[in-house]
């Protein structure tokens, strides 16, 4: 998969180049590419924002720079996402049918957004992290790509997948390591007993007690 991220703040991006994002990048699981928007930008002072018509507070960033930026890595089998907050909220099935995509443009805001424009002409996908505003889309994007690279063959085992939270409906369970006792907490005995049985059987309960008393919305 190939991913191109287009940003005014490529420096943002450092940690895509850390843990699991880095070796799939090494292992050739995924291209990542940051786009500067700025370097194509027409002002002679490589300004990329201007204030909104009608007023209001703040700057907007205009549509060119991320249009010309856009232009210089779209193909025909490009998918384009805008995280933005009146997008629908990402889970797991977003990020799997993601996670299937050839190639993926992110574009990212900032200020108080982008030219409307820019939403007409490319007819990006809107996917919000959640009902909270930021101060720019660097970091739902970098949330974005982190939860579809897990979705990639070869990026994480299948059993990780299959045992984390969302991926039966449940809150994953609790987990332990060694020591197997720390300030005074000690690991529970079923999970030393090397029953396996018993060992599901407690994690599944625990997985649906945990959902009931934090998300009760999933049950």
């Amino acid at each position: 998969m190939i991913i191109d991220i287009l940003t005014l703040f490529p420096e943002s991006f450092s940690y895509l180049n850390s843990s699991i994002l880095k070796r799939a990048q090494e292992a050739g699981k995924i291209e990542l590419n940051i786009i500067d928007i700025r370097d194509f930008s027409k002002d002679k002072h490589k300004k990329c924002d201007d204030y909104p018509f009608g007023g209001g507070a703040g700057m907007l960033m205009t549509a060119q720079p991320i249009f010309d930026a856009f232009q210089s890595v779209k193909k025909d089998s490009s998918k384009i996402i805008f995280p933005s907050p009146v997008g629908k909220v990402l889970n797991p099935e977003m990020a799997k049918n993601l996670s299937k995509e050839g190639h993926l443009i992110f574009i990212c805001g900032h200020y108080e957004g982008i030219d409307q424009r820019i939403i007409e002409l490319l007819k990006p996908e809107e996917i919000s992290i959640g009902d909270y505003v930021l101060t720019g889309g660097e970091l739902p994007t970098m949330v974005i790509v982190d939860c579809l690279a897990r979705f990639i063959d070869g990026v994480i085992t299948e059993e990780s997948l299959s045992e984390e939270s969302f991926a039966s409906g449940n809150l994953e369970y609790p987990q332990y390591t060694r020591p197997q006792v720390f300030q005074g907490l000690e690991v529970p005995e079923v999970l030393l007993s090397g029953n396996h049985q018993e060992i599901a059987k407690w994690r599944k309960e625990q997985s649906q007690l945990r959902t009931k008393e934090n998300r009760p919305d999933l049950i």
